[in-house]
């Protein structure tokens, strides 16, 4: 589980496809540092598997992506040089400064518009039909794993408003319009719509019945 308070960003410096998977060389000295075989570290909101058996060295580890993860996330279009978001695991005990990050990327949405101000930024982002009921106005939403506020929302899109520190330290500072973004919505939406959906269900059956 993450928080979705980006340690750093790093870069990616190799990407190779072996048979049906691709592996990705990521340079990130922080959360390197302890980083070792099976650990997960979140990748612009995908939490993903460390594979290096002997763990990072000169703070790049790698990662491999399965077909499931390249059609539903924008990783599969990752590049040498691209810049990503990176955080580990929050450990038990852990601060948590944002909301619940799984990393389970429900879907890929793209940048619309940004709308600068003196020292932040309003961003709107497309949003995909099939996650437009999770998404409320000052609720949560993890955009590339950034945690962030929904500031307004349609049903289309939505906006935040971006602090300097978010511009500064993550790469939602450095998007422009058309760049792709993983989304994850807030999971105890979804819980509770899966809740509501059993015990409507039922009461719905009862009143046929009756």
């Amino acid at each position: 589980m993450f928080t979705g308070i980006v340690e750093e960003v790093g870069e990616v410096v190799d990407v190779r496809r072996h048979d049906d998977v691709v592996v990705l060389a990521v340079r990130g000295p922080t959360v390197s540092l302890d980083a070792k075989h099976g650990d997960s570290i979140s990748v612009n909101g995908c939490c993903l598997t460390v594979v290096d058996a002997e763990g990072a060295t000169d703070g790049v580890f790698h990662l491999e992506l399965v077909p499931e993860t390249l059609k539903r996330t924008s990783l599969g279009a990752a590049v040498t040089g691209a810049k990503v978001n990176l955080e580990r695991a929050v450990p038990a005990g852990g601060r948590l400064g944002g909301h619940i990050v799984q990393g389970h990327v429900d879907g890929v949405g793209a940048l619309l518009s940004r709308s600068p101000g003196e020292r932040s930024d309003e961003v709107r982002f497309s949003l995909p039909a099939e996650l437009a009921r999770y998404v409320v106005e000052k609720g949560s939403i993890a955009v590339d794993g950034v945690s962030l506020t929904v500031a307004g929302a349609d049903r289309d899109s939505f906006t935040v408003a971006l602090i300097p520190t978010t511009l500064a330290d993550t790469t939602l500072g450095i998007r422009g319009p058309g760049d792709a973004v993983n989304l994850e919505v807030d999971v105890v939406a979804k819980y509770v719509e899966r809740l509501a959906t059993g015990y409507l269900g039922a009461a719905g059956e009862e009143a046929r019945s009756s």
